[in-house]
């Protein structure tokens, strides 16, 4: 299959997963809690132990993605996913909702864990490395708007009861994405040897990449921190009016639903590492001007957290590409399977550090995770900094093998 055509049928067949994971998002723990009639503190702590159950997934990924291909392993997740939330309606306890639910993770980490890989497969024989932006930042754009149109459905489905229609959906959206993903070329398997392919103790020795890996959390706590910190500290810390909470969550996800393409035009000129760089310190101001919001008179907290917010979107729509093109482009070829696998654990530390990063500090002071995520942040935009030389180095050499291997 051609490039363009096998891009547009990924693009589908991953418009139609997360159009189905943004339905279920505001259904998933009322489900249980009015479907199956579980407590809402039983639901919680095991949704959470399944996520930890499925956090060794990129590791075994890891140890398998150089030497099978990442689109079967992106059409196994999806079949995973939808045979997980079919098997929804045979929840009727704690057991069979953790057994689901661990199912339901393990796709969700394998599907992340591989499709990255997919995506820094189509890289045509001689093409300008920084095509791969473009591609990446088309994906990310997919994801934020179908599972931004599906989170609204799913909000509807919410206002009319319909929790189960909404679920089966949902499986159906994966099994649906599954069947297009079968008409995408499988390609050959990587012919990599076990010397090329290297080990866990190699990446482990790779310096710069768990730099990478490092700095990355940083960067990906200060993505997820919005929709994490915004509504309390709005509410609780600024006493802002309630209603401001959804429009500017809904701004920041139009954005980045539709901004993604031309912010890599726009930072073209820099390099990858430049580019992140430039997003945590608009991530460090965006941080300082929320922190200054508690000095900031009533008339005027509308339009300054709004203007604040540009500070994020533009962090945000910069980072979201960037930083997956890089992370593939940084990889040693051979080994990019195990590296992308691993990188993707950025960002589930992230969302396992955040809410309790905003709230331990909240409880000091309004302002205290704000700065504190500044601190961060520029801490992270430093380290950044110093690896630029070698990870330019390292983009050079992963092009050109890159390459080599599509002509062999």
């Amino acid at each position: 299959m051609a490039p363009r055509p096998k891009l547009f049928v990924l693009a589908l067949a991953l418009a139609v997963d997360m159009l189905g994971s943004g339905l279920l998002l505001p259904v998933s723990l009322l489900y249980f809690t009015e479907v199956t009639g579980l407590r809402l503190s039983t639901v919680g702590p095991l949704l959470s132990l399944a996520a930890l159950a499925s956090l060794p997934v990129p590791v075994i990924v890891g140890h398998f993605a150089d030497r099978t291909r990442p689109l079967s392993r992106v059409l196994a997740a999806q079949v995973l996913q939808g045979a997980a939330y079919a098997a929804y309606a045979l929840v009727s306890g704690p057991v069979t909702l953790l057994v689901v639910a661990i199912v339901a993770a393990v796709g969700q980490r394998l599907f992340w864990s591989s499709f990255f890989s997919v995506v820094a497969g189509l890289a045509e024989p001689g093409e300008d490395g920084r095509v791969a932006d473009r591609r990446f930042a088309l994906a990310g754009m997919i994801q934020m708007g179908a599972t931004g149109a599906g989170t609204l459905l799913g909000g509807l489905a919410v206002t009319y009861g319909w929790y189960q229609p909404v679920v089966y959906l949902n499986a159906v959206s994966f099994l649906l994405s599954a069947v297009l993903l079968l008409f995408v070329p499988r390609g050959a398997l990587p012919s990599t040897t076990a010397e090329e392919r290297g080990s866990y103790r190699t990446l482990l020795r790779d310096r710069q990449y768990l730099l990478l890996i490092a700095v990355n959390t940083i960067f990906a706590l200060c993505s997820i921190f919005v929709a994490v910190a915004v509504p309390v500290y709005l509410i609780d810390g600024l006493s802002a009016p309630a209603w401001l909470v959804g429009p500017l969550l809904a701004i920041n996800t139009v954005l980045l639903a539709s901004g993604q393409r031309l912010a890599v035009r726009v930072v073209r000129p820099l390099s990858r590492t430049g580019s992140l760089v430039l997003a945590g310190g608009l991530w460090v101001g965006w941080a300082l001007v929320y922190a200054a919001a508690v000095r900031v008179p009533a008339w005027a907290l509308v339009p300054y957290l709004l203007a604040g917010m540009v500070l994020y979107a533009a962090a945000d729509l910069i980072h979201a590409p960037i930083s997956n093109a890089l992370s593939s482009a940084a990889a040693p070829v051979a080994q990019r399977g195990r590296y992308l696998a691993i990188y993707q654990y950025t960002f589930a530390f992230a969302n396992i550090l955040a809410p309790s990063f905003f709230t331990i500090l909240f409880g000091y002071g309004p302002s205290l995770p704000w700065l504190a995520l500044a601190l961060v942040a520029a801490a992270a935009s430093a380290v950044t900094w110093t690896l630029r030389a070698p990870l330019a180095a390292r983009e050079a050499l992963s092009d050109g093998a890159a390459s080599d291997q599509s002509r062999t």
